[in-house]
């Protein structure tokens, strides 16, 4: 019989289904797939999705390959205890590579290619997203540390120019406290123009009340539009999926 195919897969027949739960169950996988003409791997899913199992008989049958008690079918690829492998303590050696695998290795702290184009010394400055001046304080990341404490020291190698200036003249800044600047301008890096707040105290300074009443109405005005997009985006992806 021809097989037949669907969206180019060979379709399983009623005689492959039959063969595999006449032989399956008592004979290799391998065995089995070489009468079918179809590859192990498709024959072992096969039979999983038929239910079909292997045979109490044949799970204790030299054919089955298993390891049972002390017979040593199965051990021709197993590792037995004691083995001492032919590399020990090899690989333990700093600096072992085998030829001259050690001239491609990379070395500890080293850089190369983009990552040493892209390297920004300590001191250097650069300008955040949010328009902050922001200087680098360090690179090297200390050894010994746990991982949460290296990505926390990462995240900290850009630090807020203004904040290292108040710290300079007034020590670690308190924790849930911001330095902000008086004028407002971010620009405007000097200790006079400088002040401490609470982040609730940062937060109502920037509330927007505190804008000319037209433009607090604006924003307002425009979340609401915002909100009304939102919403009938969601009916309209309800209606739909109803």
């Amino acid at each position: 019989m021809k097989p037949k195919y669907r969206a180019g897969k060979r379709m399983w027949s009623r005689s492959e289904d039959a063969a595999i739960r006449r032989y399956y169950p008592n004979e290799a996988g391998a065995v089995t797939a070489l009468r079918i003409d179809r590859t192990t791997p498709a024959t072992y899913a096969r039979a999983k999705k038929l239910g079909v199992c292997k045979s109490a008989a044949f799970l204790v049958s030299a054919a089955s390959g298993r390891l049972i008690g002390t017979d040593p079918r199965g051990n021709a690829g197993r590792f037995n205890p004691g083995h001492v492998p032919a590399n020990k303590g090899l690989r333990g050696r700093i600096g072992w590579a085998p030829g001259r695998m050690a001239d491609g290795q990379f070395k500890k702290g080293a850089l190369s290619g983009r990552a040493r184009q892209l390297l920004k010394p300590v001191n250097a400055e650069r300008i955040s997203k949010d328009g902050y001046l922001e200087r680098k304080v360090y690179n090297e990341i200390p050894t010994g540390v746990t991982r949460e404490e290296a990505n926390r020291l990462r995240q900290r190698r850009w630090r807020a120019v203004h904040v290292l200036v108040w710290e300079a003249a007034n020590g670690p800044l308190p924790k849930g406290c911001a330095v902000a600047f008086k004028n407002g301008d971010k620009r405007d890096i000097r200790l006079d123009n400088l002040e401490l707040l609470t982040r609730g105290e940062l937060m109502l300074r920037n509330t927007i009340h505190n804008y000319p009443k037209p433009i607090a109405l604006a924003v307002q005005l425009l979340g609401a539009v915002n909100r009304k997009i939102r919403r009938r985006a969601r009916e309209e992806q309800d209606r739909r999926s109803a």
